[in-house]
């Protein structure tokens, strides 16, 4: 089954128009403070109408926190579940989380400022913790479904399942986030989706080490 990654016309322009937003938060609250950008000066630099905001997002402190993970489309999804036991969990995940992250519209330089403005604004890592926990919760509900897949009926109980779905999420997660970090903090060429790509075949190859 192959999938193309690259995001559509529309998804361009939507994608386009976040990055936009999220780009004039951060140059308000570098020049202004946080406290003194409002959603209507923010949507003048972005060339939007504040009802165009509020279609991306809910307050200003979301669009500077910036985009946690998420999951991919239907289309990955179900390829991850369907694939079977001759496709190891680690591989299916990292092809699925690396077309999540394909189309991410953060840079290095949005990086380094978003980090600087959060560095003063503690409280708003609370958001982006929540943001990262609904994730990891939604990621272990389609890894469940993996093995429910996986295994011959009876193999195993819906207990045991939800443990080892949400154990797998949180490797995932973490092999996420430290992709994350060697993207952010190194200005080579690889992108973000290269990062997650490498993280998860280092992570199946040293599962897979005797």
């Amino acid at each position: 089954m192959t999938l193309d990654a690259a995001p559509g016309l529309r998804e361009r322009k939507r994608l386009a128009t976040r990055r936009a937003i999220q780009l004039a938060v951060l140059d308000l609250a570098t020049d202004r403070g946080l406290e003194k950008t409002t959603v209507d000066e923010i949507s003048r630099i972005a060339d939007i109408s504040p009802r165009t905001f509020f279609n991306y997002f809910a307050t200003k402190e979301e669009a500077l926190v910036g985009d946690g993970p998420s999951l991919p489309d239907d289309a990955y999804i179900e390829r991850f579940v369907a694939a079977g036991p001759s496709e190891s969990i680690a591989h299916g995940l990292g092809v699925m989380l690396t077309a999540a992250t394909a189309s991410s519209i953060d840079d290095h330089e949005m990086t380094y400022r978003r980090r600087a403005i959060l560095r003063n604004h503690p409280q708003l890592f609370a958001l982006r913790m929540a943001s990262m926990k609904s994730f990891e919760a939604d990621l272990a509900e389609v890894i469940s479904r993996r093995l429910v897949a996986d295994r011959p009926e009876g193999a195993s109980t819906p207990e045991r399942i939800s443990s080892d779905a949400h154990l797998l999420a949180a490797v995932a997660f973490g092999a996420l986030r430290h992709a994350w970090s060697c993207w952010a903090d190194d200005e080579s060429l690889l992108d973000l989706a290269g990062r997650v790509t490498a993280a998860f075949a280092d992570l199946e190859s040293l599962v897979a080490k005797p």
